[in-house]
C-alpha cells in the first residue's frame, strides 16, 4: 500500500509524519522500526501520526512512536511539527489547536513569524507520577549508575525525565551513561536522560539521550524539563534560551503549578510516498 508521508524537523529532531486523519493508518512496531532506519527506511527519531480525536474539545489526536517501535506519551519538537503539518495540509485553518496525547491535552500555536509555541502543561515532580521509585519528593535524587553516584532532578513533562547539571556538556557521558540511566530500574517506564550546562541564568546548553531513540539533535520536552529542574534548584530565571546540538529553543516557566511554554522552529524537509507492505 502506497502511503503519503512528510519528513519534518524541529531544531534537528526529525520526524516522519503521516496523515491518519483523512484515512486510517495502521503501523506495526516493525513498520516503525524500518521507517526510522536511516539505511533501510526514511530515517527519523520518531514517527508521528495525526488522527481524529477521541475526546471532546480536541481538534486532533497526536500519536508518537520512537525509533524502537514503542509508543510514547509526549514529544515537544514533534508537537511543533504537528501544528505546521495540519496547517500546511489544510486539515485546519486555526492558528492554535487543541491536541489529544497519551499524557493529556496540549495546545500548540503557530506564531506570526512562522515559529510554533506549545503549552506543554505543568511539570510534575511527584515521583509516583513520573513514574520513579522514591519514598518522597526531593529536589535531587542519587542514582547508582555504572558503579558511580549521579545526582538527578526527576520530573514528568507528560513523559519522564532525569536531568543532571554538568560542568561541560560537550564532555558529558551522554552516549555511554545515558543508556544506563534510560533503563535504570528505578524508572519502570524508562526515562529520558538530560545533561544541562548552565551558562548563566537565562542560557543553558543541553544534550538529551531519549528513551527508545538515543541521543537526538534536540528534545523539546527535555528542554522544558531542564528549565523546570533548573528553576526548582534556583539556578535559572523564568525565560531561558536552551541551546541544543540542532538549534535553540526558548522556554519559559512561571513556577509550580504553571504550564511550561516552548517556542521553536518547525520545518518541512520533503514529501513522499512509501510502500508500507514492502518494509
Amino acid at each position: 500500500m502506497s502511503v503519503p508521508f512528510t519528513k519534518m524537523q524541529g531544531a534537528g529532531n526529525d520526524f516522519v509524519v503521516f496523515d491518519g486523519y483523512s484515512r486510517p493508518i495502521r503501523l506495526t512496531p516493525e513498520n516503525i522500526r524500518r521507517l526510522a532506519d536511516r539505511h533501510f527506511g526514511i530515517g527519523c527519531d520518531q514517527v508521528l501520526v495525526v488522527e481524529r480525536p477521541t475526546v471532546h474539545g480536541a481538534d486532533f489526536r497526536y500519536r508518537i512512536y520512537n525509533a524502537d517501535g514503542g509508543e510514547v506519551e509526549q514529544c515537544g519538537n514533534g508537537a511543533r511539527c504537528f501544528v505546521r503539518f495540519v496547517r500546511d495540509k489544510r486539515l485546519t485553518a486555526k492558528d492554535e489547536i487543541a491536541v489529544e496525547t497519551l499524557s493529556g491535552m496540549i495546545y500548540p500555536r503557530l506564531e506570526p513569524d512562522g515559529k510554533v509555541s506549545v503549552n506543554m502543561g505543568a511539570p510534575v515532580f511527584e515521583p509516583a507520577a513520573v513514574p520513579f521509585e522514591a519514598s518522597h519528593r526531593e529536589s535531587v535524587y542519587d542514582l547508582i549508575v555504572g558503579g558511580n553516584t549521579v545526582s538527578v532532578s526527576v520530573l514528568s513533562m507528560g513523559n519522564p525525565h532525569a536531568v543532571q547539571v554538568v560542568p561541560d556538556v560537550d564532555a558529558a557521558p551522554v552516549t555511554s551513561q545515558g543508556p544506563l540511566i534510560e533503563r535504570h530500574p528505578r524508572f519502570p517506564k524508562h526515562v529520558n536522560a538530560g545533561y544541562m550546562q548552565i551558562m548563566d541564568r537565562r542560557h543553558i546548553r543541553l544534550r538529551v539521550y531519549e528513551r527508545g531513540a538515543g541521543e537526538t539533535q534536540a528534545c523539546g520536552s527535555g528542554a522544558c524539563a531542564a528549565v523546570a529542574a533548573g528553576r526548582q534548584l534556583g539556578l535559572l530565571d523564568e525565560k531561558v534560551a536552551v541551546k541544543l546540538p540542532g538549534g535553540t529553543l526558548h522556554v519559559s516557566w512561571a513556577g509550580e503549578g504553571q504550564p511550561v511554554w516552548m517556542t521553536g522552529p518547525a520545518t518541512t524537509v520533503f514529501d513522499g510516498t512509501i510502500e508500507l507492505d514492502r518494509l
